[in-house]
């Protein structure tokens, strides 16, 4: 099974202000964008970044090829034990994830 990371552009994470992280997956085209749509649940991200289901927002948008999550951030961006202050450490993790 192909990594996400080797099917899509890019996998990029960053802050969504204090409380919320954002994982953007830019697929680059409509046919990378179905596959990454169907083959990724949200339930399987949760899990990965250990967040409740129900805490996860899900953004498909077709017209970008993009496809967005949202979630709380485990700690409060700043607090001692934030360690990744940008957010940026996260794509890594989801770009290495086998696609089904």
């Amino acid at each position: 099974m192909p990594e996400l990371g080797q099917i899509v552009e890019k996998v990029r994470s960053k802050n969504a202000g204090p409380f919320w992280l954002t994982v953007d997956i830019f697929c680059g085209s409509p046919e990378a964008f179905a596959r990454v749509s169907a083959g990724l649940s949200s339930d399987r991200v949760a899990a990965l970044f250990q967040v409740d289901p129900a805490q996860l927002k899900r953004f498909d948008i077709p017209d970008l090829n993009v496809v967005k999550f949202s979630m709380p951030r485990p700690n409060v961006q700043g607090m001692a034990q934030d360690r990744d202050m940008h957010g940026a450490g996260w794509a890594p993790l989801l770009a290495e994830l086998d696609l089904n």
